[in-house]
C-alpha cells in the first residue's frame, strides 16, 4: 500500500517540487499551504507522515505541531530557519527529524524512509516489476526465483530501488554503495551495472544517463 504524505508548504514551487519528487517514487501526497488548512485535513484523514514548514501563513508549524501531537503522526520540518533555538524547539515539540532549504530531493526521501521505518510504516520489501528484494533476509527473486548477487550487487540495488526514477550520479553510487574512503575508480560501478542488467534482466530498465550516472525507471 503506498503511503501517503501530506505536504505543508506556502511556497508554491517548493511544495511542487517536493510532490514531483515523492510521486516519482510511489508516495501518494496531499498540499496545503497554511496551518489552518494543514489541521483540518489532518483531522478529516489519515496520513503516514507530514512534511511541515515551520513558517506558514494562519497557524505556524510550532503551532501546528502542538495540536497534533497527540495524534502520533510522524513530522519532519521543512524551513528555511537553520537557528539551533528552532531546531531544539521543533525536535521538543515532537518532531522525528528536522530539515533546513534548500535541501537535495534524496537527503529528504532518505530521511522519510528512516522515519517511515521507525514507526513501523515503512515495508521490509521493495517490489519492482517481478523483482522482490528482501531487506531483512537480504535476499532477492525474481518471478519468486532467489538470485544470487554479491553484496556489493544488493546494495546497488537497493539504491537504485530507494531512489527509483531519480539519476544518480556514478560519484553517488560510490557513496551510498562503496563509502566514502573508497579510492577506487568509478568504473566499478559501470561493471556492476552490468552484472544487475544480466542478472536480473534489467537492460531496459537501468538507463545510462549520458557523462552522469545511471536511473531505474519503470
Amino acid at each position: 500500500m503506498k503511503k501517503h504524505i501530506l505536504i505543508v508548504e506556502d511556497d508554491i514551487h517548493i511544495s511542487n517540487i517536493i510532490k514531483m519528487n515523492l510521486t516519482l517514487v510511489g508516495y501518494e501526497t496531499e498540499q496545503v499551504y497554511d496551518g489552518i488548512d494543514a489541521l483540518d485535513r489532518i483531522k478529516r484523514g489519515r496520513f503516514d507522515l507530514i512534511l511541515l514548514d515551520v513558517m506558514i501563513p494562519r497557524m505556524d508549524g510550532f503551532e501546528l505541531m502542538e495540536r497534533i501531537r497527540p495524534m502520533n503522526i510522524p513530522v519532519i520540518f521543512l524551513t528555511a530557519k537553520n537557528a539551533v533555538f528552532d531546531k531544539v524547539n521543533g525536535l521538543k515539540l515532537g518532531a522525528e527529524d528536522y530539515m533546513v532549504k534548500p535541501f537535495e530531493a534524496i537527503e529528504l526521501l532518505a530521511r522519510m524512509e528512516t522515519v517511515l521505518r521507525r514507526y513501523g510504516k515503512e515495508e521490509a520489501v521493495f517490489t519492482f516489476q517481478d523483482i522482490d528484494v528482501y531487506v531483512d533476509k537480504r535476499e532477492v527473486t525474481v518471478r519468486k526465483e532467489v538470485v544470487e548477487l554479491t553484496p556489493k550487487e544488493y546494495d546497488l540495488l537497493l539504491v537504485l530501488l530507494k531512489n527509483k526514477n531519480i539519476a544518480l550520479s556514478r560519484e553517488q553510487f560510490i557513496e551510498k554503495v562503496w563509502g566514502g574512503d573508497f579510492y577506487g575508480e568509478t568504473r566499478t560501478v559501470d561493471m556492476h551495472i552490468k552484472s544487475l542488467r544480466k542478472k536480473l534482466n534489467l537492460q531496459d530498465q537501468i538507463k545510462t544517463i549520458y557523462k552522469i550516472g545511471y536511473r531505474l525507471e519503470d
